[in-house]
């Protein structure tokens, strides 16, 4: 919108202002034009208390005209396609996966090889685990940067990067790549030169030459590994300072009260974006802005950081979008999206963490109550907004579903979340899991939840004990939860061995590196003797590939399960059955219903709810997932062990 005091500064800065060489110049007029009400409006109420206020908004604005100048034709013309058709990932036919360079296929260089694994499974987004420079023993996995703008040579060069990206491209493949915004390593120039005495970088961290602001920040603090990293803060003897380190004690935290610190990130993020990156993973966004007197997560503040980001981005590289890593409740999680608004003006993306954490639950008690009840409770997200839904990632599991859903569902809290763990732990009698405990709170006995996606679903144990029934029902956890995450609502996100049943693999204890954090168990290197046992008629390996290989391709196929807010739960009476419907006004199988069972036992299930509601008007629907047809004459139907019909006419 046009508004007379900023679009003055604007001018202000403009008539300075040397345009860098290239064309195509009045793209970038355009939208600086239509977003810098917003931007002078946010970075005002962020900074305009500062004298630097107007030097360093025309710093902001240098930044994004040398991006602007430096992005390559091609990405420009990605960037005005995707500007007309502005909702393009929200289409049901991106289907991701997160990994490990390195577990997953040794280097970045290597990758090549393996993208006909990708196309051959139907995979067309690539999440790849942090890349950035870091420290080589206390790294956090990667989440500890030591130089944002260089690839770490354990993964190869940027040179290895660069060509992986344009093999990828070529495949119709999407990359997707994270920045660590809220923190960097201790070994970080920054924090080098903060460590030397340097103000101006000290003043890019916070900093304290004793425990008075400290203790005030902490009284509000809840510890985010009170194990492992007790407290928020950590003596620097270089300085003699106390620095906020929230995370562990050599993940110093960025100061974003100064703008400084803002514009380098900016420039940070279209410097990726400039190397051909489709999706950024903005990683522990709830923290960005610290503030006495709070739990410093989720404050109104990062949200407006957040939204002054994007508009950026919309400026100097507008086809790019954002993931906001912010594992927190389902009220709050949804602000990441942008409170406020009908399209997603923070994130376009988020973790669906609630829904993951609902599945486990479901197959851990074979009922749906909470799973139904969690769902229920999910804000309805934005427009032009997405989930990521997914099973397991590179983290551990939180149980995360609210209190209120919890006692619903006909459950205490705290006991109904001890059993979990212990289920999952193995600890259960009737538990085939095979997990761990993470993080593990000895004041309240909470507990997060680490392994791989098959050892959890049983598949370990089973395989130990050659329980072929065992191994059966394991095999068809996997499938289903799969299977909903596909149908859900949302782009579906794969974790690297998970689509051949990969195990718990326990050679993280013979590193001392990565020994005290079990999470390594889930994060494995992959043997590609075993991978190509995918091919192998009847191995584990090839059953479990072969149907989430259908699942996805069927997932591309089916218009209603493209993401706009197209989604109405079916309530059971069955406990033990999850139910559905995905529509859209037209397209192949624009109304599909969804039917899960996660009990151990074929279930029936009523059709008069989906009646009542005008489905089921056909005598006879096909099943998507195995192409049979099915009569719904009676009035009811029978849904067999762990299994989730895709029913259409």
């Amino acid at each position: 919108m046009y508004e007379q005091i900023s679009h003055a500064v604007l001018n202000e800065i403009l008539s300075s202002f040397k345009q860098p060489a290239g064309k195509d110049w009045h793209y970038f007029y355009t939208r600086l034009g239509a977003n810098f009400y917003a931007i002078y409006s946010l970075f005002q109420h962020l900074y305009g208390q500062r004298e630097d206020f107007k030097p360093q908004l025309g710093r902001l604005v240098e930044v994004l005209a040398t991006q602007y100048a430096q992005r390559a034709p091609h990405l420009r013309a990605k960037d005005l396609e995707r500007e007309k058709n502005h909702d393009w990932f929200m289409q049901q036919k991106w289907v991701g996966m997160a990994l490990y360079s390195q577990g997953f296929a040794g280097s970045l260089a290597n990758m090549r090889d393996k993208l006909p694994y990708m196309q051959d499974l139907g995979i067309n987004l690539v999440h790849i685990m942090p890349i950035c420079d870091c420290p080589a023993h206390e790294n956090d996995g990667g989440y500890a940067v030591r130089d944002f703008r260089k690839v770490d040579a354990r993964h190869g060069t940027m040179e290895d990067l660069e060509q992986l990206i344009a093999a990828m491209q070529q495949c119709g493949i999407l990359l997707t790549l994270d920045v660590v915004v809220n923190h960097t390593s201790d070994e970080h120039a920054w924090a080098q030169q903060a460590k030397q005495g340097n103000q101006t970088y000290q003043d890019y961290y916070f900093m304290y030459p004793d425990r008075t602001l400290p203790d005030l920040f902490e009284s509000a603090m809840p510890e985010v590994f009170p194990e492992q990293a007790p407290g928020s803060f950590t003596f620097n003897a270089d300085t003699g300072k106390w620095v906020m380190t929230v995370f562990n004690h050599y993940q110093w935290d960025l100061n974003y009260t100064n703008p400084a610190v803002f514009i380098e990130m900016v420039d940070i993020i279209l410097f990726w974006a400039n190397k051909g990156v489709d999706i950024l993973r903005l990683d522990a966004v709830a923290f960005l802005w610290k503030k006495i007197g709070s739990s410093c997560q989720n404050e109104r503040e990062a949200h407006l950081i957040l939204q002054l980001l994007k508009d950026c981005c919309q400026i100097a590289a507008p086809g790019v979008i954002f993931i906001a890593e912010a594992i927190v409740s389902p009220t709050e999680i949804i602000k990441y999206f942008g409170e406020d608004a009908i399209n997603a003006k923070e994130c376009e993306i988020a973790y669906n963490a609630t829904f993951m954490a609902l599945l486990w639950d479901a197959v851990a008690t074979k009922r749906t109550v909470l799973l139904t009840k969690g769902v229920e409770d999910l804000p309805e997200k934005l427009d032009r907004a997405t989930w990521l839904n997914y099973v397991r990632c590179h983290d551990d599991i939180g149980l995360g579903f609210s209190d209120k859903a919890i006692i619903e569902a006909g459950f205490e809290p705290v006991s109904h979340r001890r059993f979990l763990v212990d289920y999952y732990t193995g600890h259960y009698p009737e538990s085939n899991a095979r997990g761990f405990a993470f993080g593990v709170n000895k004041k309240t006995g909470d507990a997060r939840i680490s392994g791989a996606l098959a050892s959890l679903a049983g598949l370990e144990m089973a395989l130990q004990t050659q329980d072929l029934l065992a191994i059966e029902n394991a095999i068809k956890t996997i499938v289903l939860l799969h299977n909903l995450i596909l149908s859900f609502g949302g782009i579906p996100l794969i974790y690297y061995g998970d689509a051949v049943g990969t195990l718990n693999n326990d050679s993280y204890l013979q590193d001392e590196n990565k020994m005290h954090d079990n999470r390594w168990v889930h994060r494995p290197t992959l043997d590609w003797e075993v991978m190509a046992r995918r091919h192998q008629p009847g191995t584990v390996e090839q059953r479990i590939f072969s149907q989430i290989k259908q699942l996805i391709a069927i997932r591309k196929e089916t218009s209603a399960f493209a993401d706009l807010n197209n989604r109405a739960l079916i309530t059971q009476d069955n406990p033990h059955l999850f139910a559905f419907h995905r529509y859209v006004p037209s397209g192949m199988h624009a109304n599909v219903v969804v039917i899960a069972n996660f009990a151990t036992q074929a279930q029936q299930v009523n059709l008069q709810p989906f009646k009542q509601r005008g489905l089921f008007k056909a005598r006879m629907m096909t099943d998507l997932c195995s192409g049979s047809t099915i009569s719904t004459e009676q009035e009811t139907l029978e849904i067999p062990t762990l299994t989730a019909y895709w029913l259409s006419s």
